[in-house]
C-alpha cells in the first residue's frame, strides 16, 4: 500500500528544500544575523607587514611569492629580536639633535620593539599574498596629484613654508624656522598648530580614516552591527565611525574629520560611502571635495576583506583602490587614554620657546646673551 504525502506537507518540504539551497548559496558557514545578513560584529586585528604602496622594485606584480610572503615574516622576527636586545646601561646619551633615526620620535630615539605591533608576516586573500594594499592603478601606489595640487605645493614651497613644515627626518634641534627671520612663524607657534593627533583628536595613520589603514601599534577594531546602525570602535586614538544604514547623506554644509558614512547591502558584501569631510578630513593626504567607498566582505568565519575606493578630484588625477585582509581576533579593545597625563604637548612649546631664545642669542628668560 502506497501512502501520500499530504499536499500541505509536500509544500513545506520544497520550502525547507528552497532555505537549504538559499542557506547554501549564501554561505552558512559565516556567522548571519537574525534578519540573515552577515554578522561583522566582533573585534578584528588588522595589523600586517605588507605596504600601503608596493615597493618600486615590484612593478605591475600585484602578488608575491610564498617563499617572498615567508620571508618577510623571517626578516620582521630577526629585526624584532635584534631590538629586543638589552640596552647598554653605560650608553651615553643621544647627541645634540638626535641619533640619526627616522619618525615620530624626533631623532632622539624612539619606541623599542615592546611597544611596536604592526603585525609579524603580510596578509593574504584568496590564499594569495598581496605585494601592497593598493592594486590599482597597477604599480600599486597613490595616482599622481592634479596641476593644480601641484602648484599650490609649489606656492607653498617657494613662500618658504617648505622650512617650516619641515619634521621627523630633518630635525636637527634648533629652532630652524628663524632662520626665515628672528620673528618668522614657526610650526610650534601655538598648540592649536600640531597636528591633530598629537593633539589627541584623532589618531595618526588614518587608522579611523576613511580609508582606514593599519599602523605601527593599536591595530584593533571593534565593530558592533544592527539593522539600522553600523559602528566601528577604532583603537588608536579613540574614533568611533557610525554609519547609518539605507539612509541619506547629511546635508553638505554638515562636515567632520571623518565624513558622513551611510551604507547599505549589496548580497552579503556591506558598502558604505562617506562623504562631508572637513577641508582637512582624518585621511589627512584628501580633501573636503573627497569620496569614500568601502566594502566589508567576510571571506569566512574569522576573515573580513575590506577595500575602499578613493575618488578626490581635487588631489589625484585619478581614483585608486586597495584592500587588505581584517583577521578575527579574541582580543579586546583597550581604552586609548591619549590626553592623560598629555605632558609633551607642553614640552613641545616649552622646547620651542628654548629653542628660539637660544637662537636669538638670549637666555631663557629673555634677557640678551652677552656672549652673542
Amino acid at each position: 500500500m502506497r501512502t501520500r504525502i499530504a499536499p500541505i506537507t509536500g509544500l513545506l518540504a520544497v520550502f525547507s528544500l528552497s532555505l537549504t539551497s538559499l542557506a547554501l548559496a549564501q554561505g552558512i558557514d559565516i556567522p548571519r544575523t537574525a534578519s540573515g545578513k552577515p554578522d561583522l560584529s566582533g573585534t578584528y586585528d588588522v595589523s600586517t607587514r605588507t605596504p600601503t604602496q608596493r615597493p618600486a622594485e615590484f612593478g605591475d606584480r600585484r602578488y608575491f611569492t610564498n617563499d617572498e610572503a615567508a620571508r618577510i615574516a623571517a626578516d620582521d622576527l630577526a629585526s624584532k629580536e635584534e631590538r629586543q636586545r638589552a640596552s647598554d646601561p653605560n650608553r651615553s646619551a643621544p647627541p645634540q639633535g638626535g641619533d640619526g633615526s627616522s619618525g615620530a620620535s624626533g631623532n632622539v630615539g624612539g619606541y623599542n620593539t615592546f611597544w611596536i605591533d604592526n603585525g609579524t608576516d603580510a596578509f593574504q586573500i584568496g590564499g594569495r599574498y598581496p605585494t601592497s594594499i593598493i592594486y590599482d592603478p597597477p604599480n600599486g601606489r597613490y595616482p599622481p596629484v592634479t596641476d593644480q595640487e601641484r602648484s599650490e605645493r609649489r606656492a607653498r614651497f617657494s613662500a618658504g613654508e617648505a622650512e617650516v613644515r619641515r619634521e621627523g627626518g630633518q630635525n636637527d634641534g634648533t629652532a630652524y624656522w628663524l632662520n626665515l627671520g628672528l620673528d618668522a612663524p614657526g610650526p610650534y607657534d601655538n598648540m592649536e598648530q600640531r597636528p591633530f593627533a598629537e593633539r589627541c583628536l584623532l589618531s595618526f595613520s588614518s587608522t579611523g580614516g576613511p580609508p582606514m589603514f593599519p599602523a605601527l601599534y593599536n591595530n584593533h577594531k571593534r565593530i558592533v552591527q544592527n539593522e539600522d546602525t553600523i559602528l566601528i570602535h577604532i583603537e588608536m586614538v579613540h574614533e568611533a565611525r557610525i554609519i547609518r544604514m539605507n539612509a541619506r547623506h547629511d546635508p553638505p554644509e554638515i562636515r567632520k574629520w571623518l565624513g558622513d558614512s551611510i551604507g547599505w547591502w549589496e548580497g552579503d558584501t556591506l558598502v558604505v560611502e562617506t562623504t562631508n569631510f572637513r577641508d582637512v578630513p582624518a585621511f589627512s593626504q584628501g580633501s573636503a571635495d573627497m569620496v569614500v567607498t568601502e566594502r566589508f566582505r567576510m571571506e569566512s568565519a574569522d576573515r573580513l576583506v575590506y577595500s575602499f575606493t578613493v575618488e578626490d578630484p581635487s588631489v589625484w588625477t585619478a581614483p585608486f583602490s586597495g584592500e587588505y585582509a581584517w583577521p578575527r581576533s579574541p582580543n579586546k579593545v583597550f581604552e586609548y587614554a591619549c590626553h592623560e597625563t598629555n605632558y609633551a604637548l607642553e614640552g613641545i612649546m616649552k622646547g620651542a620657546r628654548l629653542l628660539e631664545a637660544e637662537f636669538r642669542g638670549e637666555d631663557p628668560g629673555g634677557v640678551p646673551n652677552p656672549t652673542r
